[in-house]
């Protein structure tokens, strides 16, 4: 399931930026919009409740998009192609920080545990 929802959510992406005239465009498009930043803001919240998680996912990625979308307008700089990209890019530095948030807390809880040795 998890794999059909990352590769709608591509395809939304790729649809998007190619700028091809499909039906499919606008909604996996959205769908994008939505599952991107929502992966991203779920990525660290590892220790809720999977419903929890999802309600504050969902409500991240709602508040990203918006973020994106209102700082492009008041800019000047607003096309689909860059909301795209901007929420793409804003996404994956969300992951990044949780990796590496992740990736420092394991190397501290080796380094305690060593030092307890």
């Amino acid at each position: 399931m998890a794999g059909v929802a990352a590769a709608i959510a591509g395809v939304g992406g790729a649809l998007a930026l190619a700028d091809v005239t499909s039906p499919l465009r606008a909604p996996f498009a959205l769908f994008f919009l939505i599952v991107a930043p929502a992966c991203a803001v779920a990525a660290p919240l590892r220790g809720l409740d999977p419903l929890s998680r999802a309600v504050v996912a969902t409500g991240g990625a709602v508040a990203v998009d918006l973020l994106v979308a209102q700082t492009m307008l008041a800019l000047h700089a607003w096309t689909v192609r860059g909301g795209v990209v901007a929420v793409a890019a804003v996404s994956a530095v969300l992951l990044l920080l949780a990796f590496l948030l992740a990736r420092a807390r394991r190397h501290r809880g080796r380094a305690t545990r060593s030092r307890a040795s």
